[in-house]
């Protein structure tokens, strides 16, 4: 594996090959991709929308007002330490175990422009979105040319659990600066890769996963430069997991335990590295005794993660991306906590989807149809699935 790009095939348009004297005439590869990627996460909404009218709900309340979305709203409107609620075991869960970025965003918006927080979250997980798949696409590009990175933007579009990406969640914004600093990474703008690592382990949890891949990927390509480490590459690693240290630090000195402290408040919600446990638990519930058709279908989604990690490895990926969505897969398998939430925590793992990319366009060249009619009917699955989940289904997302 490599840190450095592939060779790249011809440009193509939206998964085919392009005459060469016709490119003026086309759409850009960039444009192509975010006009695909818009209009399907509009449609998502439309879905939702329509969803809540069928079964009497507020036509788009629930896109800023549901599970972990309220903790943002309400700790971009009066800070850290003023909400806690107690479980049913008696557990303590804090605001604290939700990363500052996104809702000191909100709360950005909200002083600047008159917004009410709710419309604030939207604003910014939906423009964190476009962004992200702006990030998705130019590392597709820079890899392996202009028709995989349309694929591998529109495959990111309609999976199934990307509704997350219009509602009041963090998986947007930390997917943007994960691609970014990513696709920095690949262009050796250690500093860049390193700031945006920075941002996004303020975003979540598991933001340290970006932190992780910048710094695997930095220490391989100083051991391949042999000492002739350039100041940018190590200031960039430097600089990558201080988001992540620095607010995890900083709640285990509100809590008073410094190393502790962040792991204690997860605990509380049920969320630690459990090595599996959790997981097994799961599935032998489900096939023993069943379970709702939303746990079915996340069960797939994880195990499809797993086998694309496989793919991926086996199709030689750079390094950066390998270890990125490798730490997202383990923490996602690895760790305790609804398994219901789980297919969310992979949506920013996008680099799991470039062996499908790749084999659509190769698709797409022998078999037009059969490719546009795959991308199409996933396109039908995630716009009811999403409606489904977020109408419907009792599991949280």
């Amino acid at each position: 594996m490599s840190t450095s790009s592939v060779p790249r095939p011809e440009s193509a348009v939206l998964f085919g090959a392009a005459d060469p004297g016709s490119v003026r005439r086309t759409p850009s590869g960039l444009v192509t991709a975010l006009i695909l990627f818009v209009a399907v996460r509009i449609a998502g909404v439309g879905a939702v929308v329509l969803a809540n009218h069928f079964t009497g709900r507020p036509l788009v309340r629930n896109l800023a007002h549901v599970w972990d979305s309220r903790w943002y709203l309400h700790i971009a409107t009066y800070g850290y330490g003023d909400l806690i609620e107690i479980t049913r075991r008696g557990a303590v869960q804090a605001d604290w175990a939700f990363f500052p970025l996104y809702p000191g965003l909100i709360r950005a918006l909200t002083t600047a422009l008159p917004l009410t927080p709710g419309q604030a979250a939207l604003l910014v997980a939906g423009t964190a979105a476009v962004v992200a798949a702006w990030g998705v696409y130019r590392i597709g590009d820079h890899l392996y040319g202009r028709a995989v990175a349309v694929a591998l933007v529109a495959l990111w579009a309609v999976l199934p659990q990307s509704v997350v990406l219009t509602i009041a969640y963090t998986e947007s914004l930390f997917s943007a600066l994960a691609a970014w600093s990513l696709y920095c990474v690949l262009k050796g703008r250690w500093l860049g890769a390193g700031a945006l690592a920075a941002l996004a382990g303020l975003s979540r949890p598991s933001g340290f996963a970006v932190a992780v891949a910048v710094l695997v990927a930095g220490a391989y390509e100083a051991v391949r430069l042999r000492g002739r480490v350039p100041v940018g590459l190590w200031a960039g690693c430097l600089l990558a997991p201080l988001g992540w240290l620095g607010y995890v630090l900083w709640v285990g000195h509100r809590t008073g335990d410094l190393l502790d402290g962040y792991f204690g408040v997860q605990r509380a919600w049920n969320s630690r590295f459990d090595f599996g446990l959790g997981s097994l638990r799961f599935l032998k519930g489900l096939l023993l005794h069943g379970g709702g058709f939303v746990y079915a279908a996340d069960l797939v989604i994880v195990v499809s993660a797993v086998l694309l990690f496989g793919l991926l490895c086996l199709d030689r990926a750079p390094l950066a991306l390998v270890v990125f969505a490798g730490m997202l897969v383990v923490v996602v398998v690895g760790g305790s906590g609804s398994f219901s939430s789980k297919p969310r925590f992979l949506l920013p793992a996008f680099p799991l989807l470039i062996p499908l990319a790749r084999a659509l366009v190769r698709s797409r060249r022998a078999r037009p149809a059969q490719a546009v009619l795959v991308v199409g009917a996933l396109a039908v699955v995630s716009l009811l699935f999403g409606a489904y989940v977020m109408t419907v289904a009792r599991a949280p997302l």
